[in-house]
């Protein structure tokens, strides 16, 4: 089957009104990451603080992803994710009446802190439902999960070329307020839509018995959990050096759209995944990106400019989805299909946990040593992201597709 004819067939089975909501409802979280570290940092006039309730944010979740995915497997998707879409956008608009305010940073932060902890994982909860919705397809089922995964990762980066190219675009034309209040009102909507969509219960109907359910923290899934995190390290570093730069260069308005800028070439390796020959091993499939992660990510200490930086980050692109998705169907693979939605949100929550700690670290390099000392931050993540790749090859190798 064709890259083309499995995402065709994909389509067939969710239905158009899936995808579209599935894609629109994990907008928010790339929104308010963004929208918060511009916010913050321009109330208060220093990205150590935007940085930290950037942070806030991502940790937050990371703390509250699991929880709930865990929860999700137990109950279904449907309640889970419709409280936490009310309550996440609920917590954004009190961040935003929380700057507005001019309260202390501490405070600031705690609200970032209240709405992250809220908000739901879309994407890796929307790869949970692609199993029961392939599962009438027979020998095809892998592939198409294969594929699945591949357009998720795609969708995840576009989210984060969109998201942040929306929140660009607002603070240019109003100001970040409005930018994280329009991610407030877009999760409510589209992410109690995704609760409420007729798959929401699939995952929970077809839910193994409880003779099938295991542990999810094995080895390999331990690696894949730190592969994910010095991901986040490289978002966070890339996201900060790039509002560090445009800000000094008196474009801040840019930042979201250059940071944008790294989705753009990661969405069209991301559907080419799909496209890979099955002889080309999850595994290497890993090496080979991680190995790109590095090597990529050094010209970003060079950057002096605008233009140079978009053009580095969209190149760096080109290695991020194919990464991504190779660490998600590896963890599909490595864990009892009762643990799926816990396995799936918890490489998303340590992937926001890399996020804010590669934010806070790069803010704060930032402050003395400008942009350059952000970008070694996303340097160093990528060199040990290739090193970990390498190392883990035989623990990763031992893990083969599990039967439905």
């Amino acid at each position: 089957m064709s890259p083309l004819a499995g995402y065709r067939r994909l389509l067939d089975l969710a239905g158009p009104l899936y995808v579209l909501v599935a894609f629109v409802g994990r907008l928010p979280l790339a929104m308010s990451q963004m929208g918060t570290l511009l916010l913050v940092a321009g109330a208060t006039g220093s990205y150590g603080t935007g940085g930290a309730a950037a942070g806030a944010i991502a940790v937050a979740n990371g703390i509250g992803a699991p929880v709930a995915g865990a929860l999700a497997d137990r109950v279904g998707q449907r309640p889970v994710v419709l409280v936490q879409s009310l309550v996440g956008g609920a917590g954004l608009l009190l961040l935003v009446a929380v700057v507005r305010a001019e309260s202390e940073a501490p405070l600031v932060i705690a609200a970032a802190g209240l709405a992250g902890i809220a908000m739901p994982q879309v994407g890796p909860l929307a790869r949970v439902r692609w199993r029961p919705l392939t599962r009438d397809t027979g020998s095809h089922q892998r592939r198409l999960l294969e594929t699945a995964f591949s357009y998720e990762g795609a969708a995840d980066e576009a989210s984060f070329v969109l998201g942040p190219a929306l929140i660009g675009a607002l603070v240019v034309l109003v100001d970040p307020a409005l930018a994280v209040t329009v991610a407030a009102v877009v999760l409510m909507t589209f992410g109690s839509a995704f609760a409420l969509h007729p798959s929401a219960r699939l995952t929970h109907a077809h839910r193994p018995t409880a003779s099938a359910v295991g542990r999810v923290l094995t080895p390999v899934f331990v690696v894949l959990l730190a592969a994910q995190a010095l991901m986040g390290v490289v978002f966070g570093s890339v996201q900060t050096g790039t509002t560090v730069l445009t800000t000094a260069a008196g474009q801040p308005g840019l930042a979201g759209i250059v940071h944008a800028t790294l989705g753009v070439g990661s969405v069209l390796a991301g559907l080419a995944v799909a496209g890979l020959p099955d002889r080309i091993g999850v595994p290497s499939r890993i090496l080979a990106a991680a190995t790109g992660l590095a090597v990529l990510s050094a010209p970003l200490l060079l950057v002096d400019s605008v233009p140079a930086l978009f053009g580095v980050v969209l190149v760096l692109g080109f290695v991020v989805a194919p990464y991504m998705i190779s660490n998600f169907v590896l963890g599909e693979r490595a864990v009892p299909r009762a643990r799926v939605g816990t396995a799936m949100t918890l490489l998303a929550a340590v992937t926001g946990g890399g996020y804010a700690l590669g934010s806070a670290v790069a803010g704060r390099l930032a402050d003395v040593h400008a942009h350059p000392g952000a970008f070694a931050v996303t340097v160093t993540a990528g060199v040990c992201a290739a090193l970990l790749a390498l190392l883990a090859q035989p623990v990763m190798r031992r893990v083969t597709p599990a039967a439905d």
